[in-house]
């Protein structure tokens, strides 16, 4: 099997009327790794896995690991994995010192980044902490509370998940839940945001509420203050069925899932639940900051598309057509 597959895109189509946005449909498109794993040795459908995802191949690497071991019998109770962790951190940290400050018409942190990494390789807290109260960094932080930004009061976030509280709401997954999967019957975000709820924001603004949290969790790393449920948890448990099991890993973008179904020991089907099909669901929050905007400017409602988008984050590149 060919590694370095496409991963997909999602897609974003608008529409406006009277010079508002009227429709707006939001589809994130992957392909079905389903078919390409099954029937393969369980053992190397696992080593397979994390070479065909560019972004949190750690993540997936780890969760395809433990759904195998859960699906073996073998359960796993949430703990924090060093490996994961400093994943999605870096990642935490990518968006905050090279993306973000280009979306916010300023140069881009390379050599923060490039230090700031190396802490986190090395466990310096105290050198991050530094730089996450750095005035640079309250300049960008103030100039997110400043950008034209949507109210977002009650987002609907997902709850604290782990591999064995799930099997009660998703006993067995399927096709159609990996592609759109739900919550009580409606779309969830996940991500550092929900990670971090029931803690104190300084917002209520959608954009800058989604940023602000990624940087509270690497404050918290920095402050020793990170715990289980943060970005880097991981958990498996058998899903009570012959030779069957799922894991969550807490990637940067939020909760992922992978079950495996065993026929022996070889792969029988394979699901896998991303962040991005949760946060980029068709009813989810992105459909809900555009749909009424203003689109008499065009160029200016791409933009606050953009931002909206980056807000969320997905982990396959996105594209935006006009209907």
């Amino acid at each position: 099997m060919a590694v370095g597959i496409d991963p997909g895109c999602v897609r974003l189509r608008l529409a406006s009327d009277n010079g508002r946005i009227s429709e707006v449909r939001v589809a994130s498109e992957r392909p079905a790794l389903a078919p390409l794993l099954r029937g393969r040795s369980a053992d190397e459908a696992v080593r397979l896995v994390p070479l065909l995802f560019a972004l949190c191949g750690k993540a997936q690497g780890r969760a395809a690991t433990l759904a195998l071991e859960a699906a073996r019998g073998r359960e796993c109770a949430p703990y924090l994995d060093p490996a994961i962790q400093r994943e999605a951190l870096r990642e935490h940290l990518w968006r905050w010192l090279l993306d973000l400050p280009v979306l916010l018409g300023d140069v881009a942190m390379q050599k923060e980044f490039v230090a700031a990494t190396g802490w986190i390789a090395s466990g310096q807290r105290d050198e991050l902490g530094v730089l996450l109260t750095s005035p640079r960094i309250e300049t960008i932080r103030q100039r997110l509370e400043d950008m034209d930004d949507p109210g977002d009061l009650a987002p609907r976030l997902l709850p604290a998940l782990d591999a064995q509280t799930t099997l009660a709401w998703w006993p067995r997954l399927d096709a159609d839940f990996c592609r759109v999967p739900h919550w009580h019957g409606a779309a969830a975000e996940t991500g550092a945001i929900a990670r971090q709820q029931g803690r104190a924001r300084p917002t209520a603004s959608a954009f800058a509420a989604r940023w602000l949290a990624r940087l509270e969790e690497l404050r918290d790393w920095a402050s020793g203050n990170e715990r289980v449920g943060a970005g880097g948890t991981a958990s498996a448990a058998p899903l009570g069925t012959a030779a069957s099991g799922r894991a969550l890993v807490e990637t940067a973008r939020g909760v992922l899932m992978h079950e495996i179904v065993l026929d022996g020991d070889r792969i029988a089907d394979y699901f896998i639940v991303a962040p991005t099909e949760w946060n980029f669901h068709p009813r989810g929050p992105l459909a809900g900051w555009l749909m009424g905007r203003d689109a008499t400017d065009r160029e200016a409602a791409s933009a606050f598309a953009a931002r909206a988008v980056a807000a969320l984050d997905p982990c396959v590149r996105w594209e935006l057509e006009w209907l």
